[in-house]
Order: structure tokens, then sequence, then C-alpha cells
């Protein structure tokens, strides 16, 4: 399959619209919608002064941040390029796998950390989450989006999504096995996150090897084969915002009822009056971060 532009990619994250039926799988609390399990958030609304003001703090004290990651590339049935952040730190630690949104589709190894990935990224490296639980961070890059799709075929506008594990998948979790034999990487501690096109990926791979990961954590993830079931016992946080114009709400929502009908316990945040870019809230609540280093694999 030949890379895909910009606007090529603007088809993957589309997805249908599925009916909403309020307080048949959520509550609605004042700062999202969560179950009883759910950490708490930080506090006002989204669109508060002092919510807003948190997001533009990241972004000022990340910046900088990519310049930590090093440049690799990945041998596989093509070269696939990938960016490693390596902490200063000794003993087995975990590794965060981060698979970006359409905004890093290409094959320059540089915008899978900017954009909006810069959140989904850096957070891990901020100096107070480092100190705590350093951990090995890795971004691959894809050309072709991380599920599989067909680029021939159309539905409603979108790029046909096929059944089966894509190939940006795959690459993905070659170069976790690769990384895995190279690094002291805690097996028991491999988690994986995404946004939008990489939130589709995140299922796509749990889908491929369930079972494998510690965590998953998934914004705003767009349209996929996978309903939701996947990987039950793996522990995962979702993120929406409501008004996204992008990828509806009701991808997640469906996904989220149809893992708890199948008797799993994800974790899911709606954020009232955002739009596509809720990894931005996500991404800044402090819990996020300790509820994931907290996730053990067969613990």
């Amino acid at each position: 399959m030949s890379r895909i532009t910009r606007r090529e990619a603007v088809r993957l994250v589309g997805a249908g619209v599925a009916a909403w039926h309020v307080g048949a799988a959520f509550a609605r609390p004042k700062n999202g919608v969560k179950d009883d399990t759910t950490p708490p958030l930080l506090s006002g609304t989204p669109q508060s002064p002092e919510r807003l003001a948190i997001i533009q703090d990241f972004r000022k004290r990340s910046e900088g941040l990519q310049g930590k990651f090093e440049k690799r590339t990945h041998k596989s049935d093509r070269a696939v390029p990938y960016r490693l952040f390596r902490p200063e730190a000794k003993g087995k630690l975990p590794l965060i796998v981060y698979l970006c949104g359409s905004g890093g589709l290409g094959d320059d190894n540089e915008k899978q950390l900017g954009f909006g990935n810069i959140f989904g990224t850096r957070v891990w490296l901020l100096p107070e989450n480092l100190a705590k639980t350093p951990a090995f961070v890795v971004a691959p890059q894809t050309d072709r989006g991380w599920a599989k799709y067909d680029m021939t075929q159309e539905e409603n506008g979108k790029a046909k999504v096929l059944p089966g594990l894509g190939d940006g998948s795959r690459w993905a979790l070659e170069i976790v096995d690769e990384l895995r034999r190279e690094l002291p990487i805690d097996d028991r501690r491999i988690y994986i996150a995404g946004q939008s096109m990489g939130g589709a990926g995140v299922w796509n791979v749990l889908a491929g090897r369930p079972n494998f990961f510690a965590a998953a954590i998934v914004c705003c993830g767009s349209d996929s084969t996978e309903n939701g079931t996947e990987s039950l016992r793996t522990p995962m946080w979702a993120f929406h915002g409501d008004a996204d114009s992008t990828v509806p709400v009701a991808t997640t929502r469906d996904r989220i009822a149809a893992r708890r009908s199948a008797g799993g316990h994800p974790l899911y945040t709606e954020y009232p009056g955002v739009n596509h870019e809720c990894y931005e809230w996500a991404f800044t609540e402090p819990e996020l971060v300790k509820w994931t280093f907290a996730q053990r694999r067969g613990a």
C-alpha cells in the first residue's frame, strides 16, 4: 500500500453515528462520564479558565522534551521510523507505546512527536513523572494508519476499514518485541496509548495481541472493525469529547458499552463541550499517569 496524504488521512478518522442511550451504561457527573472506579478528575469544567490554563502550562513546561527522543529505524519488510526515550535509571523499567493521530502520518520521524501528539508523548517525560516512575517511551510512525484500511474503497466517504491487524500495528508490535530484547523492560508493565487514528490502532493492537499490555489509554479512537470487546482483561481508560465533530462520541460510547456488557471494566471519561482535542484534557489529568503505572499485567 502506498503512502497516504493528509487529506486521505482525514478519511481514516471518521466513524458512523450510533444511538446514545442515556443511563444505559454510564452515569453523568459534573466533570464528564465515568463509572464509580474512575479516579478523580481535575476540578472545573473543561472550558473553565483554570482548566485551560493547565493545558497551556503543559505546553510551556513540556517544550523541548521532544529533543530527548532519539531517532531510530526498525527493519521489517520495510524501514519503519520510530522515536525512543530512554530514562537515566537502572533496573527493569516500564515501557509506554504511543500511537500517533493522523497529524503524525509520514516517514519523516518527526511528526509523530508534534501537533496534538505532544501530550501523549511528553507527559511521561515531565520531571515530576520521571522522578516517580522513569519509563521508556516509544513512538513509532506510520504512513498508512494503524488499523487495516483499503484506500481503493470508501464507505460513507471514508476509506474502508478491514478486519485483521494493520501494517502499522504489526510494525509497532515488532518494535516492542525488538526493544524487549535490547532494553531492561519490565514485561508486566508495558502500556499502550493512542489518540484518534492512534486510538483505533490501540483497539487493533489489543485484538492482535490480547492480554499482553498492562493497560490501554484511548483518546477519541476512530473507526475500526474492533467492537470494544477485545482483550477484556486489559485495564482501559478511554476519553472522548461529546462535541467531537471529527470522530462522533458514539464511537467510544458504543465500544465502552459493549466492553462492559461483555464483562470488562473500562474507565470512561467524557468531556462536555470538548471537540476532537480531548487528549489535551486527558493527558493533563494527573491521575492518569498514576493510574497507568499502578497497573500490572497479571496482577
